[in-house]
């Protein structure tokens, strides 16, 4: 085991804390703000790992953050996605497509493009209940992009955050639940 490949493990499991606590919060506002951490987290481990599909498209997912961030902050937070909301989208996924291009190196170093681009679907809906049922699937890609990669951590503590996925997406249902108990 080498320096790096211990570095890379302990920015990996910083990662994962900061991303079990985006599926416990509540608003969107801070799951993309702890989100920014994990991304700062996970990008440094993809260097010591030479994972430069995950790179990739962790400096993709800081620039959606950024703008949603800044978008949210001067526009407010709306109820239903705007012309330019799909514009937003169309190109955050035009730059993860050609990211992917540039750092294809075999099929599942893939898994981490499609994991980011059903991510950013995930944070670029209005509630977060897709989040939370997107955050199964987009957990298992990056369980086999982190085995593709041999991130032992990586693969551990995804499966973790796999657990606390569906615990939150639990928690959203058993409230839907109780909320429509009490309309007739």
């Amino acid at each position: 085991m080498t320096i790096s490949y211990i570095l890379s493990q302990i920015f990996i499991i910083l990662n994962y804390v900061f991303l079990i606590i985006t599926y416990q919060s509540k608003n969107r506002k801070s799951i993309l703000m702890f989100n920014f951490g994990a991304l700062a987290a996970t990008g440094i481990s993809y260097i010591f790992l030479s994972a430069y599909s995950g790179l990739a498209m962790v400096i993709v997912s800081i620039i959606r953050n950024i703008i949603f961030i800044v978008d949210e902050k001067k526009n407010g937070m709306q109820e239903k996605n705007s012309f330019k909301d799909y514009i937003i989208l169309a190109i955050l996924y035009a730059i993860s497509i050609v990211s992917a291009i540039y750092t294809y190196n075999g099929f599942l170093s893939m898994m981490s493009v499609t994991a980011t681009m059903l991510y950013t679907y995930s944070v670029w809906q209005k509630n977060t209940k897709t989040y939370k049922v997107l955050g199964i699937p987009i957990s298992i890609m990056w369980l086999i992009y982190n085995i593709y990669i041999f991130s032992i951590f990586g693969i551990i503590l995804e499966l973790v955050l796999e657990i606390s996925a569906i615990v939150g997406y639990i928690k959203e249902a058993k409230k839907d639940v109780i909320k429509n108990k009490g309309v007739k």
